[in-house]
């Protein structure tokens, strides 16, 4: 009995009755490794989201924990997609069927099968998907083509040189 009561984890309740527990910090962790966010953490530990965000205040190894969750979630993503916009070549391990025709002493044919497990050279092509995420989300103004750029002034207008409407072999604004 005593030994329970030593591990027991301290349980810290605060004016409403919500409680907290020494382990959340890494519960929480964890739980933001998986891609949670502040109100799945809050149903998570049967609290509203104000009280998370006190949780947060009061306890800052809890905010730490849940920072460093979701920032090595994010960072494990990131490095996930950046290897997703290149081409590169993996080393796999596949099993190949052996087969192997002779024949005997006395001329009948024999054929033995066994299987060999070599490694294999796999090429895997960039993914163009990611590669327009990755372009988009990196420089918006160069490649997002919703992009508005409301700091700069917009452009008055576009003057082209169409020419006089003559062939254009003989016109001598060509080029």
């Amino acid at each position: 009995m005593k030994q329970e009561a030593a591990s027991a984890s301290v349980v810290i309740k605060n004016k409403r009755g919500a409680q907290y527990a020494e382990r959340y910090p890494l519960d929480a962790f964890k739980l933001c490794l998986l891609g949670a966010t502040d109100a799945d953490l809050a149903v998570h530990f049967g609290v509203c989201r104000s009280t998370l965000t006190n949780w947060k205040k009061t306890y800052p190894d809890f905010a730490e924990a849940l920072s460093q969750g979701k920032k090595q979630a994010d960072m494990e993503v990131a490095a996930s997609l950046y290897q997703a916009t290149l081409d590169r070549f993996i080393t796999t391990k596949q099993a190949i069927k052996c087969k192997e025709i002779y024949y005997d002493e006395n001329g009948k044919r024999v054929e033995k099968e066994r299987i060999e497990i070599v490694e294999v050279e796999k090429h895997i092509p960039a993914d163009f998907r990611s590669q327009q995420f990755w372009l988009r989300n990196r420089n918006p103004k160069q490649w997002n083509e919703k992009y508005d750029d409301d700091d700069h002034d917009k452009p008055g207008g576009v003057t082209l040189n169409l020419g006089f409407g003559q062939n254009p072999d003989t016109d001598a604004t060509a080029y």
